[in-house]
């Protein structure tokens, strides 16, 4: 009986110690947050972009450019020494923390212009129009569910994997990310190394990558190609319409044009192959890091095999 008591009572200690914990402790979300990137004169990526609609939400007058230069490095100085900073016009962790505001459904200004402009680097292709929609609504919920974020609103943790995490560099999905689950983006092609992606028709498509456009016809229909500036080829087939000229430049998560049915197709998709050096190469990898909002693989690197049945 004795014994019977002595393991009850260590059950109910360890019960008690796992409450307690989980009161009191960091989440596990929380605890993998990663560090606050930092920001000074010369910076150039998306972060500035996010950077300078905070500092416009918070009254201060700049160029909104992605360019951390005079103007912005003054603005930062400013800011630093109206919330008790050390003016230095680098913004490191404590200044993030003063910049970043709570930010919840339906709010309209600069600061979800900011927000916009970082989940985009996450390949959630928003249009920067201040306003937190439903589409914007849809980006938040599920840009935090994959990283274990609770609740519906934009707050400093949330600022922190948001402005901290690598992001999908110079590339951007091909659809946008609310239109299609996470399980289309690795589906395996039916004969040879491409993907087919599920859309109706007029969903809109968006540049991979930066490049130069070419038009291609035949069995694909109304398409396109880009000439990435990776070295890559990626080519889009079925299109119902295109919304960019032959030989023009565009930049990734640029309107290519609308998803449809024309040449040799079953019904409406949008068709993509990514080439090197000729010869095609399985997109699935690549396509999942940039939903993800992780390290997107060179494309030299994509398996030839695998991603077809």
């Amino acid at each position: 009986m004795k014994s019977v008591f002595r393991q009850l009572a260590m059950w109910l200690g360890a019960l008690t110690l796992a409450v307690a914990a989980a009161l009191t402790g960091p989440t596990a979300a929380q605890a993998a947050a990663p560090a606050w990137p930092l920001l000074s004169n010369g910076s150039t990526d998306t972060n500035v972009t996010t950077a300078q609609y905070l500092l416009r939400h918070r009254r201060y007058s700049l160029t909104i450019d992605g360019q951390y230069g005079p103007g912005t490095t003054s603005a930062v100085k400013s800011f630093q020494s109206a919330n008790g900073l050390s003016a230095d016009g680098v913004i490191g962790a404590q200044t993030w923390g003063k910049l970043v505001v709570t930010l919840s459904p339906g709010a309209n200004n600069d600061a979800v212009r900011a927000l916009q402009v970082a989940l985009n680097k996450y390949g959630y292709n928003l249009v920067v129009d201040g306003d937190w929609g439903p589409a914007t609504t849809n980006a938040v919920n599920s840009f935090k569910s994959a990283r274990g974020l609770s609740g519906g609103s934009v707050d400093t943790t949330t600022w922190q994997y948001l402005t901290g995490g690598t992001g999908s560099g110079n590339y951007r999905l091909v659809i946008g990310k609310s239109v299609l689950p996470r399980s289309e983006y690795d589906d395996p092609h039916h004969d040879y190394p491409a993907i087919d992606l599920p859309t109706l028709t007029g969903t809109t498509t968006y540049a991979i990558t930066s490049g130069t456009i070419g038009h291609v016809g035949g069995s694909c229909g109304l398409g396109i190609g880009i000439t990435g500036d990776d070295g890559a080829y990626y080519l889009y087939c079925h299109l119902n319409s295109r919304s960019v000229a032959a030989g023009s430049r565009v930049s990734a998560g640029q309107v290519l044009g609308y998803t449809g049915a024309t040449g040799n197709v079953t019904g409406p998709h949008l068709h993509l192959e990514v080439r090197v050096n000729g010869a095609n190469r399985c997109p699935q990898n690549m396509l999942l890091a940039i939903y993800d909002g992780v390290a997107v693989p060179a494309p030299s690197t994509l398996p030839a095999t695998g991603c077809f049945y």
